[in-house]
């Protein structure tokens, strides 16, 4: 218990327009429903980013308008109608955009905390 307390006090509030980054890297390992990508983004952190559904919604409607993703709806493994969302070719291109901007940015971030180590 204290342990899960601890992972939840260290989670990290995600930066405006990292989890439109973290979707479209979900969704290029392959199609997902909204409960999967959630699972896979809190998996794959090491449970310190949470996205829950009432962020990841709005943000697949978003990414959805601009065709960087698209959905249909399909049965899940539990046997209930899901909707599934996958990596648009246009939202492959933007994974690659938000990828190099991510790094831009830590890059810059790194400079200003440790100074001439680069």
């Amino acid at each position: 218990m204290a342990e899960k307390r601890v992972r939840y006090q260290n989670r990290i509030e995600l930066l405006q327009g990292t989890l439109d980054l973290l979707i479209l890297q979900t969704l290029q390992w392959g199609p997902q429903h909204v409960y999967g990508i959630s699972v896979a983004i809190s998996n794959r952190s090491g449970e310190i980013l949470q996205a829950d559904t009432g962020s990841l919604y709005p943000a697949l409607h978003r990414l959805e308008k601009q065709k960087w993703i698209a959905a249909e709806w399909k049965v899940s493994e539990n046997k209930q109608r899901a909707k599934y969302y996958r990596l648009t070719a246009t939202g492959k291109k933007q994974l690659t955009r938000e990828r190099s901007k991510w790094s831009q940015l830590t890059d810059a971030i790194a400079g200003v905390l440790q100074p001439g180590e680069k």
